[in-house]
C-alpha cells in the first residue's frame, strides 16, 4: 500500500543537521506512528513520505521553509526578572507564556542580575534538516482515527 492522505504510516527515523550532528531519533525506541496528512509531522517530511510503501528506506534534506521556519528576531525579547517573583529560572528552561497573539512556548537563552531574555523561535527554526526513513508499516486509518486525528493503538482509543 502507498501512503496516502488518511493512512497510518509507521517510520524509524533519524534526524541530523547537515553536519551530520544527530539531533533525534527512534532508534532504541517504539517506531512513530501518524496519520499522513494530518501535519503531526513537519510538511517537508509529509511531502517526501507520499508513494512510498512499507519496507522502503530513504533519506531526504528538508529547509527551513518545510521544517520549523526561518529564525525570527523579533521572537527574541528581553523581560523583566521581576515577572518571574517567586520563580526559579535558568537558561535552557522553557515555559508557555501568554501573547498578545495568545500561548506561545518560549526558551530562556540568558539571565542577567535583572532581566531575562527569552527566545520564542523553535530551536530547529532556521536550520536545514536530514532525515533518515525507514517505513515499518502502512495502513489505512480508521474512521475514529481519522475523526479524532491520531492513531489509535492496540485495543482502540484510550482517552
Amino acid at each position: 500500500m502507498q501512503i496516502a492522505d488518511n493512512h497510518v504510516v509507521t517510520i524509524h527515523y533519524t534526524v541530523k543537521t547537515t553536519d551530520g550532528d544527530e539531533i533525534d531519533s527512534s532508534s532504541g525506541q517504539d517506531a512513530l506512528s501518524f496519520i499522513q496528512g494530518s501535519h503531526y509531522m513537519i510538511a517537508g517530511l509529509e511531502e517526501a513520505l507520499y508513494d512510498k510503501k512499507s519496507g522502503d528506506e530513504f533519506t531526504v534534506t528538508i529547509t527551513p521553509d518545510k521544517a520549523y521556519g526561518d529564525r525570527n528576531d523579533n521572537l527574541v525579547q528581553e523581560v523583566p526578572l521581576s515577572m518571574f517573583e517567586g520563580m526559579e529560572v535558568d537558561v535552557g528552561m522553557s515555559f508557555r507564556a501568554t501573547t498578545d497573539h495568545g500561548e506561545q512556548s518560549v526558551i530562556i537563552i540568558d539571565k542577567s542580575d535583572d532581566a531575562i531574555t527569552v527566545d520564542g523561535n523553535h530551536p530547529l527554526a532556521g536550520q536545514t534538516l536530514v532525515f533518515d526513513v525507514n517505513i515499518e508499516d502502512v495502513r489505512g486509518a480508521t474512521d475514529d482515527e481519522i475523526s479524532h486525528g491520531h492513531v489509535h493503538g492496540k485495543g482502540g482509543c484510550s482517552h
